[in-house]
């Protein structure tokens, strides 16, 4: 009975092993990329739902601060308060985070195999980091939109029968009802309101997010480079070094995305611009900057945990280092010529 079993659980081992091995290199990136952005988002959700109130509701929250911000949710929508949106921010940054990763190492890989002279180091990484990021905003920049509406509604508890604070704020039942009304109310169009700001700042911010964090571990001796605490450090250093330049447009691109929902701005903020001057004006600049110390309180986990689960998802799911994988992807394609060109 027991030489079964164990029959059983080595025919079982071999055919995880036989799986992850038959998998190819940028299958293995995307799943360690959606795993890591899950944990790491679903880790810090309350205090990302604090941060959009903070942006958006600058009279009913900030004026509160968080520990009243967390005392008034917890009592008119209880536990789940926090996660509201939460469905979505999950949905969002799995694919997101899949996408921002391995795009990150393919665009890594087709620089250093365009450009065979060319400099490996932080600079490479700030260029692939730059890019991977906004491609990862186009793919999943809808679901940013909803995510960010749902967070910014603020409804009684059920057991109150309290719709919302506002009489004539618009209240979504979830993701996909969410997505409808915001289709039909603007099409195409009204899924992508915010598009720019959040290009501009993913642009700049996952570039130094990558530039940094490889900066800082080519400072680390080579025998504590496989320490999680040291990979923990280098990212949330990484994270807070990177929000702290690009937050402003951060702030832009959460007040146009909920311009709609909000009573007391009926004004049509056309353009990044126009919405950057109109916060400036009514609010002071210092309003750009509003939640920032609540987001390094996120930032922190957020992308020391991202980062850290990255790494030990390739380990788990046998990712060759960077450059075993260039000399991988160049080998592949040179056994393809010969049969691409017989063909």
């Amino acid at each position: 009975m027991e030489k079964k079993r164990e029959e059983r659980d080595g025919a079982m081992t071999m055919n995880w092993d036989g799986v992850i091995e038959g998998m190819p290199l940028f299958a293995k990136e995307l799943i360690a990329g959606g795993v890591a952005g899950g944990i790491a988002k679903t880790a810090v959700a309350p205090l990302e739902r604090i941060k959009i109130l903070f942006q958006t509701r600058r009279a009913e929250f900030q004026s509160i601060g968080l520990l009243g911000s967390f005392s008034k949710i917890a009592k008119t929508e209880g536990l789940l308060g926090f996660y509201r949106g939460n469905g979505a921010s999950v949905a969002r940054i799995v694919p997101y985070a899949a996408l921002h990763y391995m795009t990150y190492e393919e665009y890594r890989r087709w620089i250093i195999l365009g450009i065979p002279g060319i400099t490996r180091g932080p600079v490479l990484d700030l260029i692939a980091g730059s890019f991977a990021g906004a491609t990862a905003v186009l793919c999943t920049y809808p679901l940013d939109l909803v995510r960010t509406k749902l967070a910014y509604q603020v409804v009684g508890s059920p057991k109150l029968n309290v719709k919302g604070l506002l009489p004539n704020e618009q209240v979504y039942k979830g993701i996909l009802d969410c997505f409808s009304k915001t289709y039909k109310e603007a099409g195409v169009r009204g899924l992508y309101r915010g598009v720019a700001p959040s290009l501009y700042g993913i642009f700049p911010y996952a570039g130094l997010k990558f530039y940094f964090y490889e900066e800082m571990k080519s400072h680390v001796r080579e025998d504590h480079k496989k320490d999680i605490m040291v990979k923990l450090a280098c990212g949330s250093v990484a994270g807070l070094l990177g929000q702290t330049f690009t937050y402003p447009l951060d702030v832009v691109r959460r007040q146009m995305q909920v311009q709609r929902l909000s009573a007391s701005n009926r004004t049509d903020m056309k353009s990044t611009i126009d919405t950057l001057v109109m916060i400036v004006q009514r609010h002071g600049w210092k309003q750009l900057f509003s939640g920032l110390s609540l987001n390094y309180l996120k930032v922190v986990p957020s992308v020391a945990i991202g980062f850290t689960v990255y790494d030990v998802m390739k380990s788990f799911l046998r990712v060759p280092s960077r450059d075993e994988a260039v000399v991988e992807v160049t080998t592949n394609r040179r056994k393809s010529q010969p049969s691409s060109l017989s063909s």
